[in-house]
């Protein structure tokens, strides 16, 4: 049996557990465990979580944009925003004048559940931040943005 040439990875790493797309998605793991554990409390799922988020930031926004803004399809979203109106937690109008996009808005309810799931999501936040030094978190993220542009280039 050949053996075939390795490939060089793009930075020294003794193995797989070593590169940056590993511990990326570690993290994002781990963040994900942390968030569906303290949202089941809130009756929420990371999506739904999110959403609300987004919702809040800015108001009226589309399926499709809010889709966008929280890294799933419109098919999913358009399933996390009917389980959000069935919930009570945001209003679209049921017909719109012009075009098909039905914004969203949240309800009083909606904003009251966003707070009280907030507290937890951003406790687990706090855990993160906590990881980094102060003087390099600026740098974190500045990294993590640039990386992000990368891949989207």
């Amino acid at each position: 049996m050949r053996e075939t040439p390795g490939v060089t990875p793009p930075h020294p790493a003794p193995d797989v557990f070593g590169h940056v797309g590993y511990q990326l998605k570690r993290a994002h793991a781990a963040l994900r465990a942390a968030m569906d554990q303290a949202l089941r409390a809130h009756g929420l799922t990371v999506p739904q979580y999110s959403c609300l988020e987004v919702l809040a930031a800015r108001p009226g926004m589309s399926n499709a944009d809010l889709a966008r803004a929280t890294f799933v399809s419109r098919q999913s979203m358009n399933v996390v925003l009917r389980g959000l109106q069935d919930a009570g937690l945001l209003t679209r109008p049921a017909t719109v004048e012009t075009g098909r996009a039905r914004p969203a808005t949240l309800t009083g309810e909606g904003r009251r559940r966003l707070r009280a799931a907030q507290e937890a999501v951003y406790a687990i936040e706090a855990r993160l931040v906590r990881a980094v030094h102060e003087d390099r978190l600026p740098a974190l993220l500045a990294d993590l943005d640039r990386m992000a542009r990368a891949l989207s280039d």
